[in-house]
């Protein structure tokens, strides 16, 4: 249904393609929710629902984080996303030497099927999606999910969200990784397989350009460097015998909205439609739905300043922005003081408030893919695409994304242009308001979130008790089981989740897997 603007004038829900010297339609853009789905991976975009408002959230406890949870879906966020400490994310348990000075820190601690309940009492596991940031022990976090909606009487068709499950970016750029790349990649395909037979709904992985962009990348390298994963996990299941139809409906990325606000409009555009084509092209995808780039937005935490913070809500929303505008299917909005602490309510409420302004207040839920025909807009996205594509295929040259890892390739990359940026910023010849340009003589006192030190005695206290309360032989024959699939060719999960049901922890099923994959060393070869 057409909607009206503020003057009371037709806007259309979607507005033909303009002709311009050189353009092909059908192959260029298309209609949208049509291949090469340039104009939105939906017909309707946003004039029929508005995206998923998901906001990342998790620190402390699982029950600090589980109120936090309340707070953010009674203020309306339709979509949960949890942050995990380090050494959850590392596969550690709270009580490791590893664990020490980090627990809760930078997201909630989970070392057991007893946090998990916690972390979601409450929560209905049928009626919310959850998105969970987690790569080198997904499997683990989405199977103690799995074994708490069973709690709840749950079945697991019922259950919805996205493991991010996108161990190659660490490799290249985060740094989360515990095994190699090779049985990496072959417990990402077991999740594959896991997910197509026993939860159907759920998004097996999320891969990710937000932490290269985080680490440097330009928006180009961002999507090169995204969709060159992509390509490998596609591989790799396609090699394992699964069908890629079967599967691909389910792939998910995750990529970051910066305040250069034309050039992200172009970005997702051209993602979209490299990724289709390379579906259709190489893989001989028929399934119209394993053709389309769906993908989760967050804001460029990296852009976000410690001075003069405030001015951090509006790089915020320009950022939202250009992630609406490019046709994103979920959003976080980061919240103004992240640049020095963990959100407060207060400042969470804010950014979860910018997405709502910009669904409800604003015209651009009223027509699909607003940009579409703009010169510049279109202009940008092939030039993105051709140099993404240019990149794509230097990786090609060099063996395919894992063997570009493994020389250091997207990383020296990486880091080149994150050099480069930093020269700018340091000659002013890139402006960062209240950094080196429209500085304040004082900064005005701010009182962050701080998390409580006594965390991790607390979850040491509870491993203990775990520890002494569960049956210590059903916990070693279950860790037994997972290392003979391990090292043998069955899915591991099914191991996996038994023993997480027995109660080992998550740190003892990551240690199961290290005696028989080994750990990761990284290399700078390139």
């Amino acid at each position: 249904m057409a909607r009206e603007s503020e003057s009371g004038l037709p806007i259309e829900p979607v507005y033909g393609p303009a002709e311009l010297t050189g353009w092909d339609p059908a192959t260029k853009l298309g209609e949208p929710g049509g291949y090469p789905f340039t104009r939105g991976v939906y017909p309707t975009m946003y004039t029929g629902r508005p995206w998923t408002m998901r906001q990342y959230a998790g620190f402390g406890t699982a029950a600090e984080s589980n109120a936090r949870y309340r707070q953010l879906i009674a203020h309306g966020t339709t979509g949960l996303s949890v942050a995990f400490d380090l050494p959850t994310q590392m596969g550690h348990d709270s009580d490791a030497p590893l664990a020490h000075g980090e627990v809760g820190k930078v997201g909630v601690a989970v070392d057991s099927v007893e946090d998990m309940r916690v972390l979601f009492d409450g929560i209905p596991l049928d009626q919310v999606s959850t998105s969970m940031t987690i790569n080198a022990p997904a499997a683990l976090l989405l199977l103690l999910y799995q074994l708490v909606a069973e709690e709840q009487g749950v079945p697991a068709d019922r259950l919805t969200g996205t493991i991010q499950n996108d161990v190659l970016k660490e490799y290249i750029a985060r740094g989360t990784y515990i095994f190699p790349p090779a049985p990496s990649l072959r417990l990402t395909a077991d999740i594959f397989r896991y997910c197509t037979a026993e939860i159907p709904r759920w998004n097996t992985i999320s891969i990710s350009g937000y932490h290269m962009a985080e680490a440097g990348a330009s928006p180009v390298q961002e999507i090169a460097f995204t969709l060159a994963d992509g390509v490998e996990y596609v591989r790799t299941a396609v090699a394992a015998g699964m069908d890629v139809d079967d599967f691909a409906p389910r792939l998910s990325f995750f990529f970051v909205a910066r305040t250069t606000l034309l050039e992200e409009i172009a970005k997702f555009r051209a993602a979209r439609r490299i990724w289709a084509r390379v579906m259709k092209e190489e893989f001989g995808a028929r399934n119209p739905r394993s053709l389309m780039l769906r993908f989760h937005t967050q804001t460029a935490g990296v852009q976000l300043t410690a001075q003069q913070p405030e001015v951090n809500l509006v790089r915020v929303a320009v950022q939202a922005l250009g992630a609406v505008l490019g046709g994103t299917q979920s959003l976080h909005t980061n919240s103004f003081d992240e640049a020095i602490a963990l959100p407060t309510e207060r400042s969470a409420r804010l950014a979860l408030r910018t997405q709502q302004v910009l669904a409800y207040e604003t015209d651009v839920t009223a027509t699909v893919d607003p940009f579409a025909g703009s010169y510049a807009v279109e202009r940008m996205t092939d030039d993105v695409e051709e140099a993404a594509v240019g990149l794509m295929r230097r990786i090609e040259d060099l063996g395919g994304a894992v063997a570009a890892i493994e020389q250091g390739f997207q990383k020296a990359e990486i880091e080149r242009n994150a050099y480069r940026i930093a020269q700018e910023t340091d000659s002013g010849e890139r402006v960062v308001v209240g950094v080196n340009r429209f500085q304040l003589d004082e900064e005005e006192p701010y009182e962050p979130l701080r998390v409580d030190p006594a965390i991790e005695a607390r979850q040491r206290d509870r491993l203990e008790r775990l520890r002494a309360e569960r049956d210590r032989t059903a916990v070693h024959a279950a860790l037994t089981a997972l290392k003979k699939a391990a090292g043998g060719e069955d899915n591991v999960l099914y191991p996996m989740k038994e023993a997480l049901r027995s109660r080992a922890t998550v740190g003892e099923v990551c240690n199961a897997l290290r005696e028989v994959w080994g750990s990761h060393v990284p290399s700078d070869a390139f």
